[in-house]
């Protein structure tokens, strides 16, 4: 599928590729990018044989967030009223929501400038490898507006520490691919043109596993990382491992494991 600012591909079995494709703008994103963005995320999350999505960006940006030019008047001012600024930022919340909920496992592969909503998007994803051709932008706050939107600050604390975050966000200066990878804000860093292979071997390694396993480990995960206490988050991993055990996928790893061979999974 191809559209004026996106192209999804599915090379192999189980995986999605969405690219954005602004490149002209860095893939700043205006609302009508979004909203098709947002359709795309829906039927993606639908589409239950999907079971990863890697996103990435065409040219020199990963996504340079808000078109700040499709919100100004031919005189350079800003022109929304405060009902339609609400609506403007549900638009970008709800691209934010459905990447963060997919059951599909999310590999941001940031393949160069990720900033403002941008950076929010790679922080929705669960995994997040980085071209040394990246870097990271809060951007809001060198704006006049509040660093926390998008989910930041939400995710980004959550991340690399409440520390880190208060500093990148009150300061907005970026981030670039070794610090990236240092802080825990990315699993890995490669030189431009290995970033899509990296991401996609992460793919298979996750669809090597059972259905079962990888949608649950991420909702688990995303689950506990709020999670009330030690004792709250064991309740969730139990119930959770439970329902695996009878699962048919397990009756066929115990077996596969006892004959010395690879498990087929069928996804029940």
């Amino acid at each position: 599928m191809t559209t004026p600012c996106l192209t999804l591909d599915r090379p192999e079995a189980g995986l999605a590729v969405l690219c954005l494709t602004r490149a002209s703008r860095m893939n700043a994103m205006d609302v009508p990018a979004m909203r098709e963005l947002s359709r795309t995320l829906d039927e993606l999350a639908a589409d239950r044989s999907v079971r990863v999505l890697v996103l990435t960006g065409e040219g020199r940006g990963f996504c340079a967030g808000l078109d700040l030019k499709s919100v100004l008047d031919e005189q350079g001012r800003y022109g929304l009223n405060a009902t339609e600024s609400y609506e403007l930022q549900m638009v970008f919340d709800g691209v934010m929501r459905r990447l963060r909920e997919m059951d599909a496992a999310v590999i941001a592969a940031v393949n160069g400038t990720a900033l403002g909503a941008g950076f929010a998007m790679s922080l929705c994803a669960d995994v997040r490898f980085a071209s040394r051709a990246a870097s990271f932008h809060v951007g809001a706050v060198k704006v006049g507006l509040s660093a926390g939107e998008c989910g930041i600050s939400y995710h980004l604390p959550r991340l690399i520490g409440a520390g880190r975050a208060f500093e990148l966000m009150l300061t907005g200066r970026p981030v670039l691919p070794e610090e990236a990878e240092r802080i825990g804000l990315v699993a890995g860093v490669t030189e431009p043109e290995a970033l899509m292979e990296r991401a996609l071997d992460c793919a298979r390694q996750i669809l090597a596993h059972s259905p079962y396993s990888t949608l649950h480990t991420k909702r688990v995960m995303w689950s506990n990382l709020d999670a009330p206490s030690l004792a709250s988050a064991l309740d969730l991993e139990n119930h959770v491992q439970v329902l695996a055990l009878m699962t048919e996928d397990f009756g066929e790893a115990a077996l596969a494991f006892s004959q010395k061979r690879a498990p087929q999974w069928r996804g029940v």
